[in-house]
């Protein structure tokens, strides 16, 4: 039931708030179960022929072709069996809640759901038994409520909540906050609708989506008032481990309704989220700023730091403690920290006159350990010392993590399948569903056991190298191979080059530096690539000069050296982390258009051959080259007919940011082996998800397509990344328009069979082989493994695939579903033939977990990153408003090659 709630905040209190009203409305409508009629989404292209809707899955083929390679036991999956008592009242009432305010709800935010959440938990505390007789209805924390029966208090109704401060002490300045709830019915919803659509028999209404919304409310709502909630998961402190910087990580539990095939499951998953430590801030400041204790910081804080600590712990709630226990509840967040010390910061004090903090605390309280220290600001004219401060537990750490935290980060979640599998059984007893009273009141149980699944495991396609190679075809086993006895199946040639190290000769000797490029040259040479110029110019640059400066010296030595166009600069980097790296492939790309690689110090005084091959299939792909491909027989549908690859990505700013694009992506092959790629990349509004120029971007790589081969595709296999269940209508509607409005506009007779396929790989499905023998060194799934049934849609085309080989943790299989098929693909042949593209991964000689053109387009997005005028990559909060991101444009020499590998 939709409902609005208007809440007057009728008290005042010494922090400034405006007033604020809150309105639940909650109105009942009676719908009565009838037939579902059909609401196919209909689709037109530019000459108005219709487009059909999302289609089913074709029925399996049968008969001994098909490969039926199966697991002897099956598979267990994190989804557990809903079961509801059918002799209940099928429809769940609801109500919905609007916020009006400005002071309570700008936007449904994370804070103010909080603060929702605290008003109908008390609201549901206190009324319980006199006003809801017992019912439990569900909140979501920012509009909706969920009611097993109609709530016993006619059609509306207003409640007053009194909601105290957080330190219990109410005064005259700082009475309790009082909110006016009122509640008005809406409607109900059909459950009768979501049983036929599980089964099949209707297509997923608006209805289906509302009840299905509703049973997730349901299972998160108990955690959620025990455990902290952040969208789907909630995290406890139980097991938690420090990261470094004054961060932990907590271990969490993932959970989500899904419709399955004939039946709803819960999907049960582990995750894990950062927070700040809770404790002392003076303690969490010394780890932020890498100190060991806080005697290092005796000299106090520097300018630099003090900007750093602005940035890192802005609007963290802290309290105080000293003044007793009492007082120590009230919280505050930190707004700034004072630009100078403790003992050099004077206000107006009722009892003492003018004074400073130091002083003031070494009178009433007690001396300071450390007045040197800067303190915090919690209001305009509050300042804390830092040292009777301490930090909240239990509060995100929004910000991204640097290099060390993520690994840490890693390995804490980096689990066996075994181990994940048990801690999600575990995880059940934390959830509880069986004594959940706010299930049994909807009538909702969920299975104890994990469901098994059957599958089957794909062969591997034969892979193709030079045929040369004394080994030019193979057939690899468990997803990996090498590259001896291999020459690449086209090796590019290398003539004009110069080698650019970020670094005194002092410290990188001439001698170090081409010892490392004649291994490299060595390397490139075994496995096929043709290099006429073996001692390329070497030059040195100042770390701190202009990159672009640097880049565009050794340039035209390149050109100097050999007497023709430079082709590659190969650039010697000193550390991984920081703007270098974005600044070399910013200034190759977009200004001086010529293919760049980087390459770590590290490996100049012992170069691994190992090392060498992986950046030779690098090189050899920047420069026009092919690595491997895949033989006719393994990819029919690509071969026997022009087809040309899609694959397409958006990539959006970090969460918070309102002025940076989001950068669209398309990657489209340009031969009959799918083997190489060309691309095309768009800035956008931020945090757009359909791409806004697919037609143009379409238009250009199809050009780029006949322009190589001569032919123009005849069948056109989409594969686009990035979207969400709730974004596939949008998608199906705008994108695969715009696809056929490109085709039509560079030929009014030009209509290509289109399939349209979406990747997913943020989801939480994961398998766990029962029997070893179905599992490979790591514990994971064989590559090839797909699952097509139990878990899946109900009706439409999708299957599970994972197409790699674990090396650590536990594998995430890749989610594929068909939005669009005019090519009449059957589960075996687009399952077969999606497998097979994994094994031609240009950069690496395994197979990947991600369809290629997919992967390519997802690095593209992240290379546009570097392609932006202003500073894409800093910190959000480092940022004035109104700054301006413009997207330079990719060199045509650059860009008809693949220079983003």
């Amino acid at each position: 039931m939709s409902s609005k709630i208007e809440v007057n905040d009728q008290a005042s209190s010494t922090i400034s708030r405006e007033n604020a009203t809150i309105t639940l409305q909650y109105t009942f409508q009676k719908i009565y179960p009838n037939e579902f009629s059909s609401l196919d989404v209909n689709l037109y292209s530019a000459n108005g022929t219709e487009l059909k809707s999302i289609i089913r899955r074709a029925p399996a083929e049968e008969g001994s072709h098909r490969i039926i390679k199966k697991f002897a036991e099956g598979l267990e999956t994190g989804n557990y069996i809903v079961r509801f008592n059918e002799t209940r009242n099928r429809g769940i009432y609801f109500t919905t809640i609007y916020f009006y305010t400005d002071y309570l709800i700008k936007s449904y935010r994370q804070s103010y759901s909080t603060l929702n959440r605290k008003v109908y938990e008390q609201f549901e505390d206190s009324n319980r038994v006199s006003v809801l007789k017992g019912i439990r209805p569900v909140y979501d924390g920012r509009k909706n409520i969920f009611s097993p029966k109609v709530l016993p208090f006619g059609d509306i109704a207003t409640f007053t909540v009194t909601l105290p401060e957080d330190d219990e002490v109410t005064t005259s300045k700082r009475p309790p906050r009082a909110f006016n709830i009122k509640i008005k019915k809406v409607g109900i919803i059909n459950m009768e609708e979501l049983h036929r659509f599980l089964k099949g028999k209707s297509e997923l209404t608006n209805n289906c989506l509302t009840a299905i919304t509703a049973l997730n409310v349901l299972i998160r709502y108990s955690p959620s008032k025990k455990y902290k909630a952040f969208g789907s998961s909630f995290f406890t402190p139980e097991g938690s481990m420090q990261l470094y910087g004054g961060v932990e990580v907590w271990q969490g539990y993932y959970q989500s309704a899904r419709p399955a095939q004939g039946r709803l499951m819960i999907n049960v998953d582990l995750s894990a989220t950062a927070f700040f430590e809770g404790g002392s801030l003076l303690t969490l400041v010394v780890k932020i700023l890498g100190y060991r204790s806080p005697n290092d910081l005796r000299r106090g804080i520097s300018s630099s730091e003090r900007t750093k600590l602005e940035k890192s712990l802005k609007n963290l709630k802290i309290r105080v403690m000293h003044r007793g226990e009492a007082v120590s509840k009230r919280r505050y967040k930190i707004i700034k920290f004072s630009s100078i010390s403790a003992s050099n910061t004077k206000f107006e004090s009722p009892e003492y006159g003018k004074i400073d903090v130091a002083s003031f605390f070494a009178k009433k309280y007690a001396r300071l350990n450390h007045p040197h220290l800067p303190c915090v600001g919690v209001r305009k004219d509050i300042f804390l010392p830092m040292e009777v401060c301490e930090v909240i537990e239990g509060q995100r750490h929004i910000r991204k993590l640097n290099e060390k935290q993520t690994a840490d980060m890693i390995k804490f979640t980096c689990q066996p399948p075994h181990i994940r599998a048990n801690k999600i059984k575990q995880g059940l007893d934390t959830l509880n569903y069986r004594e959940n009273e706010y299930m049994q009141q909807f009538g909702m149980t969920v299975s104890n056991e994990m469901t098994i699944v059957n599958a089957r495991v794909l062969p591997p396609p034969t892979i193709q190298y030079h045929p040369s190679s004394r080994e030019a075809t193979l057939q690899p086993r468990d997803g990996a191979w090498t590259l001896r006895d291999k020459k690449m199946a086209t090796g590019a040639t290398l003539s004009s080059w110069a080698v650019l190290v970020f670094g005194p000769e002092g410290k990188f000797p001439k001698q170090v530096v081409e010892n490392f490029i004649r291994e490299l040259v060595i390397t490139a040479q075994d496995i096929g690539m043709n290099i006429l110029n073996k001692t390329p110019p070497i030059l040195h640059a100042n770390q701190q000069a202009v990159t672009e400066d640097s880049l565009k010296q050794a340039w035209v030595q390149a050109g100097n050296a050999s007497k023709a166009q430079p082709q590659l600069i190969l650039c010697i980097l000193p550390t991984r982390t920081g703007d270098l790296y974005g600044q070399v492939k910013r200034a190759g790309d977009t200004v001086i258009g010529v293919v760049t690689q980087c390459c770590q110090s590290k490996h100049l005084n012992s170069p691994n051959k190992q090392y060498c091959a992986n950046v030779s299939l690098k090189l050899n792909v920047k420069l026009g080259g092919m690595n491997t491909f895949l033989p006719p027989s393994q990819i029919p549908f690509i071969a026997s007919r022009p087809t040309i690859l899609f694959g397409a990505d958006v990539t959006h700013p970090p969460q918070g940011t309102t002025e940076r694009p989001s950068f669209a992506s398309l990657v489209g092959s340009i031969d009959a082996k799918a083997s190489r790629y060309s691309s095309t990349i768009r800035s956008q509004m931020g945090r757009t998800e359909i791409i806004a120029d697919l037609k143009d971007m379409v238009k250009e790589l199809l050009k780029t397509f006949y322009k190589t081969s001569n032919k123009k595709p005849e069948r056109i296999l989409f594969y686009r990344d990035g979207v969400s269940e709730g974004q596939f209508a949008e998608v199906f509607e705008k994108e695969i328009q715009a696809i056929k409005a490109a085709c039509l506009e560079l030929d009014a007779t030009y209509h290509p069979t289109i399939t349209f396929i979406v990747v997913q790989k943020r989801h939480h499905a994961r398998f766990f082989p029962i029997d070893k023998k179905d599992s490979d060194r790591s514990g994971n799934c064989l590559p090839g493994t797909v699952v097509e049934t139990t878990i899946v849609h109900p009706f439409e085309f999708d299957f599970y695939l994972q197409s790699h080989a674990g090396i650590q943790g536990t594998s995430r299989p890749c989610h594929y579903h068909v939005l669009f098929d005019e090519n009449s693909f059957t589960p075996d042949t687009l399952q077969t033939l999606t497998y097979n593209l994994c094994y031609i991964y240009a950069r690496c000689t395994r197979s990947v977990s991600l369809v290629p053109p997919v992967y390519y387009a997802d690095i593209v997005c992240t290379r546009a990153r570097y392609h932006t005028v202003g500073d894409y990559l800093s910190d959000t909060d480092s940022l004035g408003e109104g700054a301006e991101f413009a997207l330079q444009a990719v060199k045509p020499a650059v860009q008809k090659v693949m220079y983003f590998m």
